[in-house]
């Protein structure tokens, strides 16, 4: 398996896979969701270096062991996409994308469609209709947000986490619990969830399915955050897209399933060409 390296680029940390040879294919990169850091595709960007692509993954600003870069807010964080991807002299990528990190990424795409060469979209959204569940209506409400970061401990993060996935035990959520060890990571994750208004993504309607791209839509099905819905969805407006529903995974699909994700993402990869 491919050497997974830890580095750091303008105080964004990445964890980074790189394969053995260069076959010139366009490299992977890779954007979490939340609470998640990069340390969620560990898998996945062993399995696409060994199959001869470099696989990138970066803490967004704030998380995991990325310094914060405030505000927090989701127009921040697709500057910083563009801004990593310049400094590591990434031409096209493969963009993967789960939870926040395709709200964030699928925004850096239809502003910089040249820069994509293919999707892989898990368990998101990016609907200007679309409606924000009862955790996160908390987070982005003033006051109740506060008391809810300020109360969760680590312990009580891990058992939450773990709740909803076995795939999450305690190396995992202390990998994540990070982004809410200090003060700025909290106040980061409220300016993120603040800023989240759907209505902002009146602006890109039409704008994902011109990018024309190979699409895999890899959902796992019994998730109560973003419903399997979101995967049809996200089919009628990109009717080429591949869509593989994975039954025994909920939210946290690459926790539930990392081999299974990894597999179909390195066969669609094969089948698309890209």
């Amino acid at each position: 398996m491919a050497r997974l390296e830890q580095r750091q680029e303008g105080g964004i940390a990445y964890r980074e896979a790189l394969p053995g040879s260069d076959r010139g294919l366009a490299p992977a990169l890779c954007l979490h969701g939340f609470p998640e850091t990069s340390y969620m595709w560990r898998s996945v960007l062993s399995s696409l270096a060994d199959a001869g692509r470099r696989a990138i993954a970066p803490d967004l600003p704030g998380f995991g062991d990325s310094r914060p870069d405030p505000p927090g807010t989701w127009e921040r964080h697709t500057e910083a996409v563009e801004s990593f991807r310049r400094k590591l002299e990434l031409e096209r990528v493969v963009l993967m994308v789960h939870d926040w990190g395709g709200l964030i990424g699928l925004r850096w795409a239809c502003e910089h469609p040249d820069a994509v060469e293919a999707l892989v979209l898990s368990n998101t959204g990016f609907f200007a209709d679309g409606k924000w569940h009862g955790m996160a209506r908390a987070l982005r409400t003033p006051g109740e947000g506060e008391q809810l970061v300020a109360g969760m401990n680590r312990e009580g993060f891990a058992q939450m986490l773990g709740a909803v996935s076995p795939g999450i035990d305690a190396t995992v959520a202390g990998e994540y619990w990070k982004t809410f060890a200090t003060e700025e990571g909290r106040e980061g994750i409220l300016e993120l969830y603040r800023s989240g208004d759907f209505e902002k993504l009146d602006a890109y309607d039409g704008q994902l399915g011109a990018l024309e791209v190979p699409t895999l839509i890899l959902w796992g099905e019994n998730d109560v955050f973003a419903p399997v819905a979101g995967a049809y969805r996200f089919k009628r407006e990109l009717p080429d897209a591949k869509v593989v529903l994975l039954k025994d995974a909920g939210h946290f699909v690459y926790a539930d399933e990392p081999q299974r994700c990894a597999d179909e993402i390195l066969e669609f990869l094969g089948e698309s060409g890209a």
